[in-house]
């Protein structure tokens, strides 16, 4: 589906900026083709964004609630009719099959109505009448964020962001990545031409653009999706200002398969190789690893490669029994091929799985057949390192004690999940160290976004989703009455 490459522009107080110099973008399906090109801002026209938001923040932080919600509702409207073309290019752009672009969509549109029927509770004030007076909490706006976010999900981890920033009262700079900008571009500029010129903004380029981001002083939060050592930069840059901050990073997150699972349901098998496979395994809450207890290791195993066997068609995005496309960029097929060859050199026993519907492609695009790889040790670089690819372990236990303590010893807690008898699995879970744990099934088929989400340890702070995600942009302001304005005893 070769096309004329598209231009997007950024957004700088409501007006579309175009520059020299561009960021290209080319098809992973077929790399030849460029798909379009973004501007490359500079760390001046950046600026220029922060400042036009701070701005439009002194005028939006306190419009009404309402009429937020329904220039929100508007967008998410036009949002829809736009799917189809959405769809397309965000395909074209990042390799994902077309099915799951369509999923992606889906699921931000649900998040940015789910926010706009619960931002009037979340920032409802709250007044207390007591014994020593009254009480007034509001829950305010912080000011201008910052939003960086990756090309996995670039639609719906910036959506996650967008939405809840600007329903709060805050105002918004948005930088998506460079390896997936053009469908988040056009979403943005939708939603961006129902607000205010300001109010949301978009800006594009490297790590200047970044820096400025995340030190500027105008900058009251940042909300970043990326991987943990970026973060720590971040983290670095905004201290200067003591920035809020929601970060939502890297994990490498284990599938615990207990001796009483079903190893003969195959809806359970196929849901556990779509936790590992779907968008290629490029997904932060992915199951990355698997932990099988040894009495039914072998069974499990066989069973597995039936459903992967069934389920994993690799080819052409636009080819509509593709359940799997290539991977997004070309340095990302590299990482995940050297884990692969650091893991047969140890002795692992490396299977493909599923059909490749497209071979033609398979040579030129960024393809990687998926793999199960077996016989790893459990400190292989394969197990405790963040595949992000199309590849997954499984590796046998012996005990509860042992699995949970394999999976805990990880300085990622994104995710996981315990797939068995409910109750037992229930009980496993409650040990386990992640921000969410999904009990027999995984990745986004578990997501649900009326809860929150995020990490523990170094896979973030703070949470998205629920109503704790649109809390979490906005800051508690306590409005104290006392009946009794004296202290109880001041000395003479």
């Amino acid at each position: 589906m070769t096309k004329e490459p598209i231009t997007v522009a950024a957004i700088i107080n409501g007006e579309k900026i175009h520059t020299e110099k561009k960021i290209q973008r080319e098809n992973p399906t077929h790399p030849n083709e460029i798909v379009g090109y973004a501007p490359n801002n500079t760390r001046e026209e950046t600026i220029q964004a922060i400042d036009a938001a701070f701005n439009a923040f002194k005028t939006w932080a306190w419009t009404d609630v309402d009429d937020r919600i329904n220039r929100m509702r508007t967008a998410i409207q036009k949002i829809k009719d736009a799917t189809p073309e959405i769809a397309e290019l965000l395909s074209r752009e990042h390799g994902k099959a077309l099915y799951d672009s369509q999923g992606e969509i889906a699921i931000s549109l649900m998040w940015m109505e789910f926010a706009c029927d619960h931002v009037k509770k979340v920032t409802a004030p709250e007044t207390m009448e007591h014994e020593n007076g009254k009480t007034i909490i509001t829950h305010d706006p912080i000011g201008v964020v910052s939003a960086i976010t990756p090309w996995n999900y670039p639609l719906s981890l910036s959506t996650i962001k967008i939405a809840p920033a600007l329903l709060t009262g805050n105002t918004m700079v948005l930088k998506p990545s460079p390896l997936a900008p053009l469908a988040v571009s056009r979403v943005t500029e939708i939603i961006a031409d129902e607000f205010p010129p300001g109010v949301l903004n978009l800006v594009n380029g490297d790590a200047e653009v970044g820096v400025e981001l995340t030190s500027n002083e105008k900058v009251a939060k940042i909300a970043f999706t990326g991987g943990t050592k970026t973060a720590k930069h971040i983290m670095k840059a905004a201290s200067d200002t003591i920035k809020k901050m929601t970060l939502e990073l890297g994990g490498n997150d284990a599938a615990i398969v207990l001796e009483d699972f079903d190893v003969n349901d195959e809806r359970a098998l196929r849901r556990m190789v779509i936790s590992n496979f779907l968008t290629a395994g490029q997904i932060c809450m992915i199951a990355k690893r698997v932990y099988v207890h040894r009495s039914i290791y072998d069974a499990f195993v066989e069973k597995y490669i039936e459903a992967a066997n069934k389920w994993i068609r690799v080819g052409d995005p636009f080819n509509p029994d593709v359940t799997v496309g290539p991977v997004n960029n070309k340095n990302q097929v590299d990482y995940v091929k050297s884990l692969i060859e650091d893991a047969k050199s140890k002795g692992a026993k490396v299977i493909p799985l599923g059909t490749i519907l497209n071979p033609e492609l398979m040579e030129n695009g960024y393809f990687l057949q998926p793999t199960l790889v077996l016989d790893a040790d459990y400190q292989d670089p394969i197990v405790v390192e963040e595949q992000f690819g199309p590849t997954v372990p499984i590796l046998p236990f012996d005990d509860e004690e042992q699995v949970i303590e394999l999976h805990n010893e990880s300085i990622y807690g994104l995710t996981s999940s315990v797939w068995g008898e409910q109750e037992h699995a229930i009980s496993v879970a409650r040990r386990i160290e992640a921000g969410t744990t999904m009990i027999n099934t995984a990745a986004v088929q578990g997501l649900d976004v009326r809860f929150p989400f995020g990490g523990v340890k170094q896979s973030g702070v703070g949470r998205e989703y629920g109503e704790d995600g649109i809390k979490s942009y906005t800051e508690t302001h306590v409005i104290n009455l006392p009946n009794n304005l004296e202290l109880p005893y001041i000395p003479e």
